[in-house]
C-alpha cells in the first residue's frame, strides 16, 4: 500500500466512514484511494468553509467525528472559520491538509506555507507527518486526540510524498478507556450546595443537553429547587415535548445578568461560566453576579451524563418526577407576514424528529417561544459566532441523519457567506428545508451599533448594513446551484411553500422577505423583563429598557 491508500483503510476500520472534500495537486494520491476505499463516503464541496462547518454539523449529529480533505495552507485558511466553530462545540473533527512533498519545501513555491501555524488557531492536536511508515501511527494519535472527551479538532498534514511512497501499513485504533466519573468529594460537596440556602442554578452545557442528562438535571430542579439554564448557543439541544424545558441565557450581557441576578451557586456541567460576546461601555465582562460561588461538577475529560446522575443519587433525587413540556402547537399563522410569522409557522408544522439548525440571527428569535412545545426535536445553534456556519452544518447533519428532516435557518447576510453548500446538497439529494430571512440588511448590526456607545449611525454607517442595493435574489441562486427555490412575501405563501418543502424529498430553499425590524427582539426578551425587572435597582432597569429600545 501506498501513504493514502494505509491511511484511508485505517480511517474506515475506525469506523470514520464521511469525508468532505475540496482536493487539489497535492491531495491526488488520497483521491485516487477513494476507489479502493468504497467504505468511505468522499463528499465534495466548492468551498473549504462548507467542508468543515459540514464536518462539525455531522459530529453533532453521528457522535463520531467526520474527515475533511482540504488544500495546503491556503485551503485551511478559508475552513477556519468554521473550525473556530468546531472548536466552541468540541466536537470531533479531522482535518486531512496536503502539503508540497518533503524535497519540495525548500523551493518557496507560490503555494508553500506554513501549515501548522495556520492549524493551530483551531486545533487541538497538530502533525506533520513524518514519513509513509509513521503515518497510520500519526492518524490513530489525531483521532484519539479528536475523539476525546471532549470532543476537538485536530489536523494532520500529510505532504505529497508520504501520500504517494508504498510501504504504509494500516493501523488500529486502540479503544478508548471509559471516561471517569466525578470524584466523590465533588459530588458530596455540590450535594451540600444544592440542600443548602440561597438561590442556586444550574448551567448545562454540551453533552449536558442529551436526553439522558436532561431529564437527571429535571430531577435534581424537582427534588431541590434548583434551577436549570442552557448555555447560550448550545453544540446540540434537545428539547420540545416530552422533554424538560430549559431558559438559554440570553445573548445579550444586560438580560442575562437579570436571568442571573441573585444566585448564591451557580453549578456548571460541561459548561463554561458565562461571559459577554463582547465588551461593553460601563459593563462586566462578567455574567455571573457578585457573591456567587461558581462550581463545576466535573471536568470535560470526565463522563459528564454518568457524573450528573451520580449527583441525583447523591441528592436522594432519583425517584424525583422531573417537569417535562407538554406537548403543544403555536397556532396556524396568519395576517401581515413577518419574521414572527415565519417561526410560528415552524412551530405549527415543524415534523416528528427534525434536526433545526439555527442561525437565523434576529429574524430567529421568536423560535424558541413557538416551537417549545412541537414534537421533539434537535438543536444546533451558531456556538462560535463566526457566521456562515448555518447552510453547511446542514449538509453535515442530513449526511449524519439520512432518515430525519434537516431545517435550516439562515440570515440573509450569514447565508452568502457559504451559499455553495446548496450545491452540495442538490449533488447529495439532501432532504434540508432552507429558510432564508431576506430583510435586506445585517440586522443585528444595527442592534450592536446602539449597544457599544457608537453615535447615531449616520448615512455611511448605516451603508455598512445594508445589503439592499443590488437586492440578493436567493430564489435564482438557489436555482443555479441546482435546488428548487420559491420566494414567499406573505404569510400563506410562506405556509404554502414550507408544507410543499416538508413533503417532497430533496433540498428545497425558501426566501423569506421580511421587514427590517428588531420587534422580535424585544418581544423574545419580555418575558425576562417581566419577571425581573420590577425587583431591579432604577438604574439597571432603565439600562435594560436603553437596551431592548429600537
Amino acid at each position: 500500500m501506498n501513504g493514502a491508500q494505509a491511511l484511508l483503510k485505517t480511517l474506515v476500520d475506525a469506523g470514520i466512514d464521511t469525508c468532505f472534500t475540496n482536493p487539489g495537486t497535492s491531495e491526488m494520491h488520497f483521491v485516487a484511494a477513494l476507489d479502493r476505499t468504497p467504505q468511505m463516503r468522499a463528499v465534495l464541496t466548492l468551498f473549504e468553509g462548507v467542508a468543515t462547518g459540514a464536518a462539525d454539523g455531522y459530529a453533532r449529529m453521528a457522535d463520531k467525528p467526520a474527515a475533511t480533505l482540504l488544500h495546503l495552507g491556503c485551503g485551511l485558511g478559508n475552513g477556519l472559520a468554521n473550525l473556530h466553530n468546531a472548536r466552541k462545540a468540541r466536537v470531533p473533527l479531522l482535518n486531512i491538509v496536503g502539503d508540497h512533498a518533503r524535497s519540495h519545501v525548500q523551493h518557496d513555491a507560490p503555494l508553500q506555507s506554513d501549515i501548522e501555524t495556520v492549524a493551530r488557531n483551531a486545533s487541538a492536536w497538530v502533525r506533520t507527518s513524518a514519513s509513509t511508515q509513521a503515518l497510520c501511527h500519526d492518524a490513530t494519535e489525531a483521532l484519539a486526540a479528536c475523539i476525546g472527551p471532549p470532543g476537538a479538532v485536530a489536523t494532520l498534514i500529510l505532504p505529497a510524498d508520504v501520500s504517494w511512497s508504498e510501504g504504509a501499513q494500516p493501523q488500529a485504533l486502540a479503544p478508548a478507556a471509559a471516561p471517569p466519573l466525578a470524584s466523590t468529594a465533588s459530588l458530596e460537596r455540590l450535594a451540600r450546595v444544592l440542600q443548602g440556602p440561597g438561590r442556586k442554578a444550574l448551567l448545562l452545557g454540551g453533552r449536558a443537553l442529551r436526553q439522558p442528562a436532561l431529564l437527571a438535571a429535571a430531577r435534581l430542579a424537582a427534588h431541590t429547587g434548583v434551577e436549570l439554564f442552557a448555555e447560550t448557543f448550545p453544540t446540540r439541544l434537545q428539547r420540545g415535548a416530552g422533554l424538560p424545558a430549559i431558559e438559554r441565557i440570553a445573548y445579550m450581557a444586560e438580560l442575562a445578568s437579570v436571568q442571573l441576578r441573585g444566585l448564591a451557586h451557580l453549578i456548571l456541567i460541561d459548561a463554561k461560566e458565562p461571559v459577554s460576546f463582547f465588551a461593553y461601555p460601563g459593563q462586566s465582562s462578567r455574567l455571573v453576579p457578585d457573591g456567587c460561588t461558581v462550581h463545576a461538577l466535573c471536568s470535560a475529560e470526565q463522563d459528564v451524563a454518568g457524573s450528573l446522575e451520580q449527583l441525583v443519587q447523591t441528592v436522594g433525587a432519583a425517584q424525583a418526577t422531573p417537569a417535562l413540556q407538554p406537548a403543544r402547537r403555536a397556532p396556524r399563522p396568519s395576517g401581515k407576514f413577518s419574521a414572527e410569522k415565519v417561526c410560528k409557522a415552524l412551530g405549527h408544522l415543524l415534523p416528528e424528529r427534525a434536526i433545526v439548525v439555527d442561525e437565523a440571527q434576529t429574524s430567529g428569535l421568536l423560535l424558541p417561544l413557538y416551537s417549545a412545545g412541537a414534537p421533539a426535536h434537535d438543536l444546533l445553534t451558531l456556538t462560535g459566532g463566526a457566521i456562515g456556519q448555518g447552510l453547511p452544518c446542514a449538509v453535515g447533519a442530513a449526511l449524519a441523519c439520512p432518515d430525519r428532516p434537516v431545517i435550516s435557518l439562515n440570515g440573509d447576510g450569514s447565508a452568502m457567506y457559504t451559499l455553495q453548500a446548496l450545491w452540495t446538497m442538490a449533488r447529495e439529494r439532501l432532504h434540508v428545508i432552507n429558510i432564508v430571512f431576506n430583510n435586506r440588511s445585517y440586522a443585528i448590526l444595527n442592534l450592536e451599533l446602539q449597544r457599544v456607545g457608537a453615535e447615531a449611525g449616520g448615512r455611511a454607517a448605516q451603508q455598512q448594513f445594508d445589503l439592499s442595493q443590488p437586492p440578493l435574489d436567493f430564489v435564482a441562486l438557489g436555482q443555479g446551484m441546482g435546488v428548487p427555490s420559491r420566494r414567499a412575501s406573505s404569510t400563506e405563501d410562506f405556509l404554502a411553500a414550507l408544507e410543499h418543502a416538508l413533503a417532497t424529498p430533496g433540498p428545497h430553499l425558501i426566501e423569506a422577505v421580511v421587514p427590517r425590524s428588531v420587534s422580535g427582539l424585544k418581544l423574545r426578551l419580555l418575558p425576562y423583563l417581566l419577571r425581573s425587572l420590577r425587583h431591579l435597582p432604577r438604574p439597571l432597569a432603565l439600562g435594560v429598557k436603553r437596551a431592548v429600545a429600537p
